[in-house]
């Protein structure tokens, strides 16, 4: 009988976990603490990624000018202030060309713009199956890993190499969590 308790309780764990994760939840998932050019943290993101190989992307911050920004997952896990032009160019293992609205686009790494608030808060929640967090082409851990940079101005969606986004005023390393 304690045999057959056991086994029924063993089938119900293995049942729900299997259950969550079709829903979504994954092992796979990261962060980034996104900070100025002063060093200050004006925010945080988190990324994860679903059993079907969509990441989910949720960043909120505080401490910038009101309006839309452009905001890019860039080529190297560097951000040394105060350009943070260590953090290289937009993450594009497929060579694609800039913009969610470009026929030849988008980059890997290219997002919807980050609106925000008129108390300088801003919030994004999206997804993207451009990019893994599993080994692969466009995984974010490759090589010298990757960054999140918020841009000064919109991204225009369109032109090459950056949406006409302007000067790079916060990043942060994306780290795998354990």
């Amino acid at each position: 009988m304690k045999i057959a308790v056991i086994l029924l309780a063993a089938l119900m764990v293995m049942a729900l976990a299997s259950g969550a994760y079709a829903l979504g939840d994954s092992p796979n998932h990261a962060t980034a603490e996104l900070k100025d050019a002063g060093g200050k943290v004006i925010g945080h993101a988190s990324f994860s990624e679903d059993s079907k190989g969509v990441v989910h992307l949720n960043v909120h911050v505080k401490g910038l000018s009101p309006g839309l920004h452009g905001i890019h997952i860039h080529e190297y896990g560097n951000c040394t202030p105060s350009k943070f032009t260590s953090a290289g160019g937009h993450f594009n293992p497929l060579g694609k060309h800039h913009g969610l609205n470009n026929t030849n686009g988008p980059h890997a790494g290219d997002l919807p713009n980050l609106e925000v608030n008129k108390v300088g808060e801003g919030y994004l929640s999206t997804t993207t199956d451009r990019v893994t967090l599993l080994p692969g082409p466009a995984c974010l851990f490759n090589g010298n890993g990757t960054s999140l940079v918020i841009h000064a101005r919109p991204d225009d969606q369109m032109t090459d190499p950056a949406g006409n986004s302007g000067d790079r005023i916060a990043c942060g390393v994306i780290k795998k969590n354990p």
